[in-house]
């Protein structure tokens, strides 16, 4: 449970390496806001019934990652981590999840997508999502990715503070 090292996001700089700088900062931000929690304070929910918890989240973003970097712009063949039927709600249920287990698939999901982007030609390579019946580029993916850290970190904000009183990122 060591503390996270965060770097601020670029000021200045082209596209790719502004995008890069964002995304690198939200996905760090989620894990700050992880930092120094037991396992069984990770898995508090929000308020039940929901099964919102720092843990899920950090399975959820797992599945992000996989699904926008692997699935769609490399177009690996690969089922969800937590649910091969599918079902992007199966992580959120982190109840029986420990720690290591989500952050290992997390921290690996990361490294792909950082690999992946890194290998792409350009931000305008493209990959197909189903979900959306269209091509995406992957600028697209890349901002689509801050966008669902950045509102995930607000939900992340308030279950930190119903745990310890911790406030701010």
């Amino acid at each position: 449970m060591t503390a996270t090292e965060r770097i601020a996001p670029p000021l200045t700089g082209g596209e790719r390496e502004m995008l890069r700088g964002f995304l690198d900062y939200h996905r760090a931000t989620l894990a700050v806001k992880c930092d120094g929690l037991t396992d069984e304070e990770l898995r508090l929910q929000s308020s039940p019934p929901s099964t919102l918890s720092l843990l899920g989240l950090v399975r959820h973003m797992a599945e992000v990652e996989r699904t926008w970097f692997r699935r769609v712009i490399n177009k690996e063949d690969v089922p969800l981590v937590w649910s091969p039927e599918g079902d992007f709600q199966a992580a959120y249920d982190a109840r029986e999840a420990d720690r290591a287990e989500a952050f290992a698939a997390w921290e690996a999901e990361v490294e792909h997508a950082r690999r992946i982007e890194r290998e792409a030609e350009s931000l305008d390579v493209t990959g197909y999502m189903p979900r959306w019946e269209s091509e995406v580029s992957l600028r697209l993916v890349m901002l689509h990715l801050i966008h669902e850290y950045a509102r995930h970190n607000g939900h992340a904000d308030f279950l930190r503070e119903s745990i310890d009183g911790e406030v701010g990122a």
